[in-house]
């Protein structure tokens, strides 16, 4: 029996901040090198919250209504004439970045820094809390039958720590401090694990998201409500500090504590975005014990990575999402994402259920 697309599909449309609508699109045409994706299920990110609440992420600003939504994984719904790597019915991780292949940034292959990339949910591009997208075929992979669509939606926050560890060359047997265990962290911990850190010490000042770091393969917790982070990283390494330190919160309190604690020579990796654009920084520090920075932005080359680590069990996922809505209910996840961070590690949204 023939396959029949639906002419007409759901979509979750943010009009105004804190204010989304669900509405009917036609489903997307795609082109002779793309492929139509049913979506199973989108993760909501911070910055889905940043555009929800404040209708900007510094340049990108949102100035027409807008769909957010960019952690997502589904199925094959239809495939263009030229595309040989996918046929109907393959399930599929969806890389969100669509860049141009040409620009220098691409031809070294950054491709994230490719300024011409077209990234789900990110003005003026609508994202993918819908029922099917579209998407070039070189930003689709495979995913094998045992990963869930829920845990191929995760390689999207997956990758950024894969790439501060690539970025940072992280080593096994490393010591690595993680500053900030919302869901990118948690994933972060998750990369450290994967990539064969011997310890894995985190921070933050909630109890759910250190008892889940644990859970995810962190060695040591610290809150810093109750103890000095700087203190007990000293403690642990026997006063030498950490290899190499990420910073996930975007807080610079936060920042500054990272770069304290990473011994001579080591490395600091700057994953989170802070509201500020200045922060002041320990130069004489950094000059005089040669700390390596590394910006990250987004991911490159990041996906097979991440499909085999979780498809192998090396990192454990199902610690980390505790909320699962359906389209219909976008706007609650929101709410429930922003208002009960105390409470709700990863939401998950279900576009088709």
């Amino acid at each position: 029996m023939k396959n029949t697309l639906p002419t007409h599909m759901k979509a979750a449309i943010m009009h105004s901040t804190r204010e989304i609508t669900i509405e009917s699109l036609p489903v997307p045409q795609i082109s002779h090198d793309e492929v139509l994706i049913k979506v199973m299920a989108v993760g909501i990110c911070g910055s889905d919250l940043h555009y929800y609440t404040h209708g900007r992420i510094g340049k990108y600003i949102v100035e027409k209504p807008i769909i957010l939504g960019h952690e997502c994984s589904g199925e094959i719904a239809a495939i263009g004439t030229a595309v040989d790597r996918f046929k109907v019915g393959d399930r599929v991780a969806v890389e969100p970045g669509v860049t141009c292949g040409y620009c220098e940034a691409c031809k070294e292959g950054r491709y994230n820094l490719c300024p011409d990339v077209e990234f789900l949910a990110t003005p003026p591009v609508d994202g993918a809390f819908v029922q099917y997208i579209k998407m070039r075929q070189d930003f689709v992979f495979a995913i094998p039958d045992t990963l869930s669509f829920e845990d191929a939606a995760l390689i999207e926050p997956f990758s950024v720590g894969i790439h501060a560890a690539m970025r940072t060359k992280l080593q096994p047997g490393s010591t690595i401090a993680i500053m900030g265990m919302g869901p990118v962290g948690l994933m972060a911990v998750g990369a450290a694990k994967a990539f064969g850190a011997g310890t894995i010490i985190v921070t933050d000042l909630e109890p759910l998201r250190l008892e889940a770091a644990k859970k995810m393969g962190a060695t040591h917790v610290i809150n810093i409500r109750e103890q000095d982070p700087l203190e007990e990283i000293k403690n642990i390494t026997n006063g030498r500090g950490v290899d190499v330190a990420w910073e996930t919160a975007g807080n610079p309190a936060a920042l500054q504590s990272a770069l304290a604690t990473v011994r001579r020579g080591g490395k600091l990796a700057i994953v989170g975005l802070p509201s500020q654009n200045e922060i002041p920084l320990n130069v004489p520090f950094i000059a005089d014990n040669e700390i390596d920075i590394y910006g990250i932005f987004r991911y490159a080359n990041t996906y097979p990575k991440g499909i085999n680590f979780l498809a192998s069990g090396i990192v454990d996922t199902k610690h980390l999402v505790t909320d699962r809505y359906s389209l219909a209910d976008t706007r609650e996840a929101m709410e429930r994402a922003l208002n009960f961070k105390n409470e709700c590690l990863k939401i998950i949204v279900y576009p088709n259920d």
